[in-house]
């Protein structure tokens, strides 16, 4: 598992160039936790002043970092802070060992930092079931503190992949109503094991902006529903899953309110949320889910979500074939109502079925010359009400197979 998959046909050019974030230096090193000759450890540490949210895998079986970072998040806040996140072990279901090694490394990060422990955030992700070689990273902390630079961010992406095959990253610059400018930056990882249920796999976003804990808490608790709550790859929720935002409000610029900073960071959230969808473990489409027409907005995201999931439905938009009648099949089972007689379906502008029936205007080819396409979008409305939501989520093909089966070799 130490070599790097083919890069995803859905993958952008490049890692993004990232604005540097006043107040966080990052670094990354080769520990051997899992993985040989490649960064698999990474370090962030934001100087005092930091305001720290994030959200979490509400998965009943999280890892022992997962519980760590929510005890820590919300107590202790203003100081300096410091995440440390390793691949290739998710130091998950490993028992009083798993608290252990949290313990261990969290302590050695503030000893090399001078970061107080308890503002020491720590994420593992990996392999399940195996006791974290502890040892191996924080042997690497005095490298890693004497490493730490500005502009390493991309440097952290690389540390943090696992079956991911590019980095993740994106960033805004942002004029804010009251003056000045603000920087965001994030990275993250992400590919399968995608189904959040809070925020997703790992993600690490920065601000220099200024802003207090519990205000910057709710913007990202909001964003999350919008952005990485509303994707899928495989319908599976993480152990693991964490996303950390730090202010560290470098710039000296109050975004308190600021509707601007609020919709820049929601942008920076979507755009890494899709690019983990993108990465999905042997994605070769994007698709779009819209839905319209339902009860609420709870139950036509839970109607996306049933269509997004449907192994049948991912597997004929993976094969190009444009069978809306397995799309039919997903919004009947998703237990929200849906009126047969008034459902329609798109395929992007193809008006494909109306009132519980195929258009007459709807031909075959068209449908199959729309699926050929990387980047697809899919809209249905079930006819009951003015509830809407939009999902996202990518094909099922046999190399999403191929790589879980090897997935611990």
């Amino acid at each position: 598992m130490g070599a790097t998959p083919p890069r995803s046909p859905l993958a952008p050019d490049g890692f993004p160039d990232l604005p540097v974030i006043g107040g966080v230096r990052f670094a990354s090193v080769a520990a051997g936790v899992k993985y040989k000759g490649r960064p698999d450890v990474m370090l962030a540490v934001m100087d005092a002043g930091c305001a720290v949210a994030g959200t979490f895998t509400r998965s009943a079986t999280r890892s022992a970092p997962v519980l760590d970072c929510q005890a820590k998040l919300g107590g202790d806040t203003g100081g300096p802070a410091a995440f440390v996140v390793n691949s290739g072990n998710s130091n998950a279901f490993t028992g009083r060992n798993g608290v252990e090694a949290v313990a261990a490394v969290t302590a050695a990060v503030a000893s090399a930092t001078g970061v107080p422990e308890r503002r020491v955030f720590m994420a593992s992700t990996g392999v399940i079931g195996e006791p974290l070689p502890h040892a191996r990273i924080t042997a690497k902390l005095a490298e890693l503190n004497a490493g730490l630079d500005a502009g390493g961010i991309a440097g952290a992406a690389d540390a943090i992949l696992t079956t991911d095959t590019y980095p993740k990253g994106a960033g805004r610059v942002v004029s804010v109503a009251g003056g000045g400018t603000v920087s965001i930056a994030g990275i993250a990882k992400g590919s399968g094991m995608i189904a959040p249920d809070m925020a997703t796999m790992l993600v690490y976003i920065f601000t220099d902006a200024a802003i207090g804990q519990g205000d910057l808490q709710a913007l990202v608790s909001g964003a999350c529903e919008r952005t990485f709550n509303a994707i899928t790859v495989d319908s599976d929720t993480s152990t693991s899953d964490s996303l950390l935002v730090a202010a560290t409000g470098a710039s000296g610029v109050d975004v308190t309110g600021d509707a601007a900073f609020a919709a820049a960071l929601e942008e920076v959230m979507l755009d890494l949320a899709h690019q983990v969808v993108r990465d999905g473990e042997g994605a070769t489409k994007f698709v779009e889910i819209t839905v319209g027409g339902a009860a609420d907005d709870a139950a036509a995201r839970a109607i996306g979500l049933a269509i997004a999931n449907s192994p049948l439905v991912k597997t004929a938009i993976a094969g190009e074939d444009p069978n809306w009648g397995r799309v039919v099949m997903a919004v009947g089972k998703s237990g929200q109502a849906a009126d047969r007689d008034k459902l329609s379906i798109r395929f992007g502008d193809i008006l494909v079925a109306e009132n519980g029936w195929v258009s007459p205007d709807y031909r075959e080819a068209d449908g199959a010359a729309y699926m050929q396409q990387q980047n697809l979008v899919i809209g249905v409305d079930v006819g009951v009400g003015s509830g809407t939501a939009t999902v996202w989520t990518c094909d099922l093909t046999h190399g999403y197979i191929t790589i879980n089966a090897d997935y611990r070799s």
